[in-house]
């Protein structure tokens, strides 16, 4: 049953959750979305195209946030009830520091489960979604080409540009500069181009142009004439992302087949597939983790004239080797799926080492008692 001191805590841990939540969606959804809207918006697409996308990165990016978030409303929360004495008020009544430490666990499990959901069943669903979407406007040739007066790039390294569009769909004044050969770059200029589209070709037709190429090897230019010259640009359209089902596209209740049967249909090998479903659990956990070592790192330090400074670098450096421990025990699963118990050791260990702090914190101190001063007795 959750006490009234525990509602009183953590609803200040939820409140400043929340608000920490919405900032840093905020800083890293603004620091995203400027790249996005330069890349969507160069290539021809619409403001809607970039919401859409843009919708469908949040899940992502609140994964990554939630974490943080559960840590730094933890320490702000803990430092607040240092400074007003309110932990010394609680620990006064006979509060051990794991009875204070309980709503903590509580608001972890609670971020737990928001990033279960997202983990399990949103984040794989948006990723899914966006991939469609990517492969629909990477496979319209029309729509990323046909806006005249701009530098367009369909693709890496290749840059498209149309002076003006007629309504019959007459290209003018035609720059296409083709440099995704390491060894040469190749310039095509043309006074007229057309697009044709024949099922899942899309040829681009230029007349009267000249073809500039430039061997970088030998620093020499060749040019050339020509009346028409086809380009087949299918390959500049073309979707990067492997077609059929991925792991991290699917819901967990779809990974849970045997590897074997699993790896033939997404093309992926187990070690991977094992990786994906594992971190889907463990990735969550460190949630609890988070929150678990802002309160009780905090909780050591005690009440300091000074600050907590110290106390927040040592917890946020213990959170970074945490996690940086999780991203680098990935590879060893994937190369051996027998391993995937180590995707579970950070957070374990993280969950140890904030057991051991309250219990140092809780240990009895061992002082002596002061002893009552011997009198001697004269007669």
């Amino acid at each position: 049953m959750v006490s009234r001191i525990d509602r009183y805590v953590l609803s200040q841990l939820l409140v400043l959750f929340g608000f920490f939540s919405l900032v840093l969606v905020a800083v890293f959804w603004i620091n995203r979305a400027v790249i996005l809207f330069d890349r969507l918006i160069s290539d021809g697409q619409s403001a809607l195209v970039f919401l859409e996308f843009t919708a469908l990165g949040l899940p992502k990016l609140i994964t990554t946030v939630l974490p943080i978030s559960a840590f730094a409303a933890t320490v702000y929360v803990t430092n607040r009830l240092n400074n007003e004495s309110e932990l010394t008020v609680m620990q006064a009544t006979g509060s051990s520091p794991f009875r204070l430490a309980r709503p903590v666990l509580i608001f972890g499990v609670i971020v737990f489960l928001m990033s279960s959901v997202l983990h399990h069943l949103l984040l794989p669903l948006a990723l899914d979604q966006l991939g469609e979407r990517e492969a629909e406007i990477s496979q319209n040739a029309t729509s990323r080409l046909l806006t005249e007066g701009t530098f367009l790039h369909p693709s890496k390294s290749v840059t498209f540009y149309a002076g003006t569009i007629t309504e019959e769909g007459v290209l003018r004044d035609v720059f296409l500069s083709d440099g995704r050969k390491p060894e040469e770059g190749v310039i095509y200029t043309a006074n007229e181009a057309y697009l044709i589209r024949n099922q899942d070709t899309t040829t681009l037709i230029m007349l009267d142009g000249v073809v500039q190429r430039i061997s970088k090897v030998t620093n020499r230019l060749a040019t050339a004439n020509f009346q028409d010259f086809s380009f087949d640009i299918s390959t500049l359209v073309q979707n990067d992302t492997a077609n059929g089902l991925i792991a991290r596209n699917m819901i967990t209740p779809d990974l849970m087949e045997p590897w074997e049967v699993l790896s033939r249909r997404t093309a992926q090998p187990e070690g991977h597939l094992v990786e994906e479903f594992h971190s889907r659990f463990a990735e969550p956990l460190f949630c609890i983790v988070a929150a678990l070592i802002g309160f009780t790192t905090l909780i050591v330090g005690g009440y300091s004239r000074f600050g907590v400074w110290r106390e927040v670098v040592i917890a946020f450096g213990l959170l970074l080797l945490i996690n940086g421990a999780r991203s680098t025990l990935q590879n060893p699963v994937r190369d051996d799926l027998r391993l995937w118990p180590l995707l579970y050791a950070p957070v374990l260990f993280g969950a140890v080492l904030a057991f051991l702090m309250l219990w140092y914190v809780a240990r009895p101190k061992g002082r002596r008692r002061p002893t009552a001063p011997s009198t001697e007795v004269t007669t």
